[in-house]
């Protein structure tokens, strides 16, 4: 598997359950981890559980000067000032990437001040759990999980073959290629629409004994409802355009299914529903 890059120094900037779950797959793998993240706790628990060879709880000049390839786990404008401040340190011919759950917005303006002899590939994987931190990071949440290459015509065929190469050895099981608009646009549809919906559902009703209540269908429908509001308030703000026209279009559809109850219109509510089955058949499929 090392094959897939000849280059073994990897670290990854921010260990909280997505970096520590690359650290965790990658040092499987048998590359050498080393991680830079600002809470001296999620270091130690690394270092005492292997799941990485070192770490460091600010930017450590010699683990960025050596690293070959940096994988970054940060929130996006943080993400941005990062690289400005540290790239003086980045190696000739470095490769960097990201978890980042928006594109459009900051892989231009990362581009866009990085030297030009280091290369910026950004990547997301759609992957992940209802928890936080290093100590709840698995790196199985991959497998079986989709992976998005967001290239952009400053990447090279090079970058973007390792980078699908970095979704693969990881186990994901469907490696995309998109640019970073049409990866923003899916986005906040599949990702950013579904956490408006399940927060806007445990926020509509202030009935703190619905615990007693609730079904199967409430608690899948509300799985993602507990929130990091720091970084999903980030990402929606950042991602606004497209969030907004897809909320709109979700409004348009309960409003026209509120109208079709309203009017004791069966057909038009069963035809609603038959496409619904229709649709979420292809899912079935994969």
């Amino acid at each position: 598997m090392k094959g897939w890059i000849s280059k073994d120094n990897i670290l990854i900037v921010g260990l909280g359950l997505m970096g520590g779950s690359y650290a965790r797959g990658l040092k499987r793998l048998g590359y050498r981890i080393e991680a830079i993240d600002t809470r001296r706790e999620s270091i130690d628990y690394a270092l005492q559980n292997g799941i990485i060879d070192e770490g460091f709880c600010y930017p450590d000049e010699t683990a960025i000067r050596k690293a070959d390839v940096i994988i970054f786990a940060l929130y996006p404008e943080l993400l941005k000032s990062w690289i400005e401040e540290q790239q003086h340190l980045f190696k000739y011919g470095l490769i960097i990437t990201d978890v980042t759950g928006v594109k459009s917005c900051i892989v231009y303006d990362i581009q866009n001040i990085l030297r030009s002899d280091v290369e910026f590939i950004a990547s997301h994987p759609m992957a992940g759990r209802e928890v936080y931190g290093v100590e709840n990071s698995d790196d199985g949440i991959f497998r079986g999980a989709n992976f998005i290459v967001a290239p952009t015509e400053k990447n090279t065929e090079t970058a973007i073959e390792w980078c699908c190469g970095l979704g693969k050895i990881l186990g994901f099981r469907k490696i995309s290629v998109l640019t970073p608009e049409e990866h923003d646009d899916m986005i906040g549809f599949v990702s950013q629409l579904t956490h408006v919906i399940a927060v806007s559902l445990m926020t509509c009703n202030d009935n703190t004994n619905l615990v007693d209540y609730t079904g199967d269908s409430f608690r899948d429908l509300t799985r993602i409802a507990s929130i990091n509001e720091d970084m999903w308030s980030e990402l929606f703000l950042l991602n606004k355009k497209y969030l907004l026209h897809h909320m709109d279009a979700f409004i348009f559809e309960m409003s026209s299914f509120r109208d079709f109850l309203a009017a004791d219109d069966r057909e038009s509510l069963k035809e609603k529903m038959r496409l619904s089955t229709e649709r979420h058949s292809y899912f079935n499929k994969k």
